[in-house]
């Protein structure tokens, strides 16, 4: 099957894609070499759960996995031992042990840490919802909220797990990559629920335009009324680290508050500052 390509024309090398060159792949009979089967097993039951909400029994996981429920109970057992899944009734789900390690993730602590204080700054200035985004195993995964200061907000759940080619998030953090960069987050894309099937043309329009802007605006494809900003925030090679978001919801009572266009301003002065604290320079 032909590897999807997206390769907009704003896109900049950097310096890594310039000088640097690309490890060769491990050969076949490598990788059965150095394979790890019951890790794989343990990886396997963990990426299964992460998509049931309700859990799954050990019959329904090995069913799914097609192994034998003798096979992968020892490894059950292993990882509830461990606290990555617990019980519920006949049922294993998912713990927040793995959310946990991914929040203790220095990149992501550092970032989280110094985006809260600009993003309640930012909160309170457009009294709207904004929130933070990195690009994580094929999807785009919220990482920090922060609320509205009014009696209504729309907000985005820490750790929630949206579609990298049918959201802004998704198109900034598309559009601020090197081609290489770029074309590995298209590899490992993984399709979320409700997204819709890929359209590379029309996915490669619309990150050519906000890769030229600077920004991406649209209309939420999720939710009716809603209005998703999303600026990049840049490190010191140029490329997105995250995406800073407002999903703009309008009052329509006596109440004035600040514009689209205006939470659009305050949003990019404050995608510059944090990108300014991530070692981005002009």
């Amino acid at each position: 099957m032909k590897k999807a390509t997206l390769v907009p024309a704003a896109a900049r090398p950097s310096r890594s894609a310039l000088h640097g060159r690309r490890r060769a792949a491990p050969d076949a009979a490598a990788t059965q070499r150095y394979a790890a089967p019951a890790l794989d097993k343990g990886l396997d039951i963990l990426e299964l759960l992460a998509q049931e909400t309700e859990g799954l029994g050990l019959n329904e996981m090995a069913r799914a996995l097609e192994r034998t429920s003798s096979e992968i109970f020892r490894m059950v057992n292993a990882l509830a031992r461990r606290g990555y899944i617990e019980p519920h009734g006949d049922r294993y789900m998912l713990t927040l042990k793995l959310f946990e390690l991914a929040h203790r993730h220095k990149p992501i602590k550092s970032l989280t840490a110094a985006a809260l204080p600009l993003m309640r700054e930012l909160g309170a200035r457009t009294l709207q919802s904004c929130h933070l985004t990195v690009f994580h195993a094929g999807r785009v995964m919220v990482v920090a909220q922060v609320d509205s200061p009014e009696r209504w907000a729309f907000g985005m759940k820490v750790g929630a797990l949206v579609g990298l080619t049918d959201t802004a998030s998704g198109y900034v953090l598309l559009a601020f990559q090197d081609a290489h960069g770029r074309q590995h987050m298209l590899d490992s894309r993984r399709a979320v629920e409700g997204e819709p099937d890929l359209d590379l043309q029309q996915l490669a329009r619309s990150v050519d335009t906000v890769a030229r802007q600077g920004y991406a605006q649209i209309q939420s494809r999720q939710i009716r009324g809603v209005s998703n900003i999303a600026y990049p925030v840049l490190g010191s090679a140029g490329h997105a680290l995250a995406a800073l978001n407002i999903p703009y919801i309008e009052r329509i009572d006596k109440k004035v508050t600040p514009s689209i266009s205006e939470a659009r301003e305050a949003l990019a002065e404050n995608a510059a500052r944090l990108s300014l604290l991530s070692g981005h320079v002009e």
